[in-house]
This record gives C-alpha cells, sequence and structure tokens, in this order.
C-alpha cells in the first residue's frame, strides 16, 4: 500500500494495523544530537493513549514505545529512527461478524474497492490506532524544535462537541491539561461530560471541532505557492482519521467578513511588527507572520455505534450492521495530541527548510 509518508526533509512513514502485533513509525531527516530518550516520547503517547476515562475507548493499551535505531547514547545520531508501540489488548473477536460486511461511515468498502481485500479487525490500516504512530513521531519532532526553536510551544484543544461549544471569555490555557477534555475552561466540564455519558447510553456518538496553536514560531517559515506552510498544515490535520474540514485562523468565517475587518492592521513595536489582530492564522502568502499560527478542523462522529445501520455485504445482499467492540464515543478527544504532533512534524519540516534555503539571511524590519 502506497502514500504512507509524509513531510519533505524530516519524513515520517507509519506502519502496522490496529490488531497487527504491532505498529510504529520510521523517522528519517531528524536533526543529529538531539537528546532523545523513550520517556521524552511516552508523554505525548499518554496524552492519547486509550483506556484512561470513562470518556474514551475502553481498549486498554500502555502504548509503550520502543526507539530500535537512530539514537545512541540518548542522542539523535541523524540516521533513521525506527518507534515501535506493542499492541497488546486486541479483542479480533468482536470483528469476526463483519469480515463480509461494510460498515456504514468506515473505509471498508473504500478500502475493498482500491485493494480487492481488507483488514476487518477494527479496521486495520484505517483504524485510528495508526495515529498512536504519528504521536510518538511528533515527540522526535518536539524535541527538535527546541534546538532550532526555542520558545516555541504548540498547545491543542477541543473548541466544540456537537451541540456544545467552548465560551471564548473564559478561555483558560491551565485549565487544558486539567480535564478529559482538553478544554480551556474547567467549569465547562461537568456539561460536556454528562452530554457525552447521555450519547453513549443512548448507543449514539457525537463530531467535534479540535483547535492547535503554535507559539512563538519564527516569522519568514513557509514559502510561496506550492511550499505553503498552511498548504502542509491543512494537509497534515486532513490526514487524520475523521477529519472532515480544516481551517486556518479565521477559516471559513472570512467569507462572512468584509475587507476592512478581516485584514490584519500592522504596527511598529519595540521587538518588530505587530498585529491588531489575528484573521490570518499567523500566516500571509504561505509564510509565517511570527503570530500565533491557529489551525482548526472537524472530526466527523465515530461511525462504530450500536446502534442499526443499513449496508450491504460483499455479494451486495442487504444487511443490518450493529458495530460491536470498543470504540471512542467522541474521537475529538484522542484527536487533540494526534493535532499537536502533526503540527510539531510540520513545523520542524518547515523549519529545517527555511534552514537548508535561508539560513541566516532574512528581511529586518526597522
Amino acid at each position: 500500500m502506497s502514500m504512507n509518508s509524509f513531510g519533505h526533509l524530516f519524513r515520517v512513514t507509519t506502519w502496522g494495523e490496529s490488531h497487527g502485533p504491532a505498529l510504529g513509525a520510521t523517522v528519517d531527516g531528524c536533526p543529529p544530537n538531539v537528546p532523545l530518550e523513550p520517556e521524552m516520547l511516552q508523554q505525548w503517547l499518554d496524552k492519547r493513549r486509550p483506556g484512561q476515562n470513562k470518556n474514551t475507548t475502553q481498549r486498554n493499551e500502555p502504548d509503550a514505545v520502543k526507539i530500535l535505531s537512530g539514537v545512541f547514547d540518548g542522542m539523535s545520531t541523524g540516521t533513521p529512527i525506527q518507534l515501535m508501540i506493542e499492541n497488546t489488548d486486541q479483542r479480533s473477536k468482536d470483528y469476526g461478524e463483519i469480515s463480509q460486511t461494510f460498515r456504514p461511515g468506515h473505509a471498508d468498502i473504500t478500502y475493498f474497492q482500491k485493494y480487492g481485500n481488507r483488514d476487518y479487525r477494527g479496521g486495520g490500516r484505517s483504524s485510528a490506532r495508526e495515529t498512536a504512530a504519528r504521536v510518538a513521531a511528533g515527540g522526535v519532532a518536539r524535541e527538535a524544535i527546541k534546538a532550532l526553536a526555542p520558545g516555541l510551544e504548540i498547545k491543542g484543544y477541543m473548541t466544540r462537541m456537537g451541540e456544545l461549544e467552548i465560551d471564548r471569555s473564559r478561555f483558560d490555557w491551565d485549565a487544558i491539561e486539567q480535564n478529559d477534555f482538553w478544554i480551556p475552561d474547567a467549569g465547562a466540564v461537568q456539561e460536556w461530560e454528562d452530554y457525552l455519558q447521555s450519547l453513549r447510553k443512548a448507543h449514539d456518538s457525537v463530531g467535534a471541532v479540535v483547535e492547535v496553536v503554535a507559539r512563538g514560531i519564527p516569522a519568514g517559515i513557509g514559502a510561496p505557492v506550492y511550499g505553503k506552510l498552511d498548504t502542509d498544515l491543512a494537509a497534515a490535520m486532513m490526514s487524520i482519521n475523521a477529519v472532515k474540514g480544516v481551517e486556518i485562523g479565521e477559516g471559513m468565517n472570512a467569507a462572512r467578513l468584509k475587507g476592512s475587518e478581516n485584514a490584519d492592521e500592522i504596527f511598529m513595536g519595540k521587538n518588530g511588527p505587530e498585529y491588531s489582530s489575528n484573521h490570518a492564522g499567523g500566516i500571509l502568502g504561505g509564510i509565517s507572520t511570527g503570530q500565533d499560527v491557529v489551525v482548526r478542523f472537524a472530526v466527523k462522529p465515530t461511525s462504530s455505534i450500536l446502534t442499526p445501520r443499513q449496508s450491504i455485504r460483499k455479494d451486495g445482499s442487504a444487511v443490518e450492521v450493529i458495530t460491536k467492540g470498543r470504540h471512542d464515543p467522541c474521537v475529538g478527544i484522542r484527536a487533540v495530541p494526534v493535532a499537536e504532533a502533526m503540527m510539531a512534524c510540520v513545523i520542524l519540516d518547515h523549519l529545517l527548510l527555511h534552514r537548508g534555503q535561508i539560513g541566516e539571511n532574512q528581511g529586518h524590519i526597522g
């Protein structure tokens, strides 16, 4: 199966299936002499790990990452880094009944139409379990970013879950890490939990919106036309399972604004250009402005639900499908650390591209 790699200079290839013995990533292009230990990557995998609370899937995987190559004496060597995560809590028998059936809303039918076969155990390669490898690779990217842009911080959070949306007037960065939903409002957590649990009891699921921000990114990262920073960010986020729409900055809402409202005014500050607002999401012409880079995406409701849905079998006959197994009632929750990882990989890639083409030579203002 092709197209399992992304990135230019910092290139990540993921491998493995949901119910196979293991999955992982091959990371090529990491600069040498970056401090790297499994514990540095594990902290991010623990954010994504299933089975941690009642609001996510009850599949209980430790997601313990092993570094098999590319690191010596705790430092990257500049050679390919092989990362492996073993699967330990597969229940393939939960999927035996759908071996000949296409689940509505899943990639079962398109994988079969393309390849003529499919791994029906948890979706195989199309499973969101593949994103564990991305998070591990994102951990490598974060450590390399520390050397190239020490003040850069990446943070993701949920802004919407079904009918519920955060109140931005109560936005609290410190609250994000303190609740199961990664929302920046401690006062809203109970309402979100009650809402999700009511859907779970009704054998249903719900979609979500995730926002991820890169703060402290230098101005000048990215390139015009085909090498745009926002082009690669949009592609990276769109590649995450269940994502159906991506926005940069104001996004779709920009269509409702007048030019006088949308254009971010520029002023000269003590340390360089400053902006009155950030409708552009920190990117103009595909190149970073030095403001926060803001990316937002929507994930569809989990298709694996116990509510009966109509579908067909391989032979074309009609069938009613109830998807058994352990699934997230809202995939947006565990998509947050995946979004952070993809942001880290893309930003590191563009930092390396910028260093390779431009080096220290940039246009200085003031």
